[in-house]
């Protein structure tokens, strides 16, 4: 047992380790905060309200260490993949470039709404409309972001290789 603490403790120093173990936060983060704001709405609770943005709040933050991790990992994935997997990784990273930024609005939003909610009661209502319309932009963003990474790793998931449409090459911008 004292090994595998050893191993995991190791692993932890690994950013590509480190990227597939937060990765699923902000996915699983905003589902749980959309349903819970939608419950708090039903239910009339403020503090529900309260509870669902923080909720948000942070599963949009943890965006920011999934991707900072993910760059850390980026070359030691790309030098372990063939290349198929290589342009799958260069697309998941262009991606994840862009959809970032979607994650930071949600937590912009969402907190935003927060402060509606006790400070500005004109403000909140308008600011909770478009805290869910984001976070079910970046729920959708990062699911289909996440099955582009999926297929890095996986060759089970790949049907043949990235979209020719499909941006590969992140250097290049």
């Amino acid at each position: 047992m004292q090994q595998l603490w050893a191993e995991f403790l190791q692993a932890l120093r690994q950013p590509e380790y480190v990227h597939v173990l937060l990765h699923p936060l902000p996915i699983y983060g905003l589902a749980a905060g959309i349903f819970s704001l939608v419950l708090a709405l039903v239910g009339r609770s403020r503090s529900g309200q309260a509870i669902a943005l923080v909720l948000m709040l942070l599963a949009a933050a943890s965006a920011w260490a999934v991707a900072h991790f993910g760059e850390e990992a980026f070359d030691r994935v790309h030098a372990m993949a063939n290349g198929e997997a290589q342009k799958w990784l260069n697309w998941h990273a262009y991606l994840a470039e862009r959809i970032i930024w979607v994650h930071y609005g949600v937590a912009a939003l969402a907190a935003l709404a927060l402060a509606g909610l006790w400070k500005f009661p004109r403000l909140h209502r308008t600011a909770l409309v478009l805290t869910m319309v984001a976070a079910l932009a970046a729920l959708g963003l990062g699911g289909f972001l996440a099955f582009v990474g999926g297929k890095i790793r996986h060759t089970e998931f790949r049907h043949g290789p990235p979209p020719t449409w499909a941006h590969t090459a992140p250097d290049e911008d």
